[in-house]
């Protein structure tokens, strides 16, 4: 999952870099004043920022639901195994005392024939 996020984010990073270097290589050999030009390319660049900011935004409300939908199967999982663990203590616990319970009346019933 994680390799993936990295990957996304490595291409739209190369992307938006290529996009902007496109756009200001074009702004600067068009045929327009330089006052001009430079109006265009801090338009674009305003513009190339913002689209940067929406999809920074989008990416890392994705990172948080995944976190959270990975956060809840983990509680989920571990209440899981807790219960489960809990379980089956009581159930061996029971066992344990009850078959505990038999040795020490054998024990005694024994001590009490070698009394006699």
């Amino acid at each position: 999952m994680s390799r993936k996020g990295n990957n996304s984010a490595g291409i739209l990073a190369g992307l938006l870099a290529g996009a902007a270097a496109g756009v200001i290589l074009g702004m600067l050999y068009a045929p327009e004043e330089g006052k001009e030009t430079r109006k265009k390319i801090k338009t674009k660049a305003n513009d190339l920022k913002d689209q940067a900011k929406e999809k920074y935004g989008e990416v890392s409300e994705k990172v948080k639901d995944q976190y959270g939908n990975i956060s809840s199967t983990f509680k989920e999982t571990a209440n899981n195994v807790a219960h489960t663990m809990k379980d089956g203590y009581d159930k061996y616990k029971d066992q344990i005392v009850s078959k505990t319970t038999d040795v020490v009346k054998n024990v005694e019933a024994e001590l009490n024939d070698l009394k006699k």
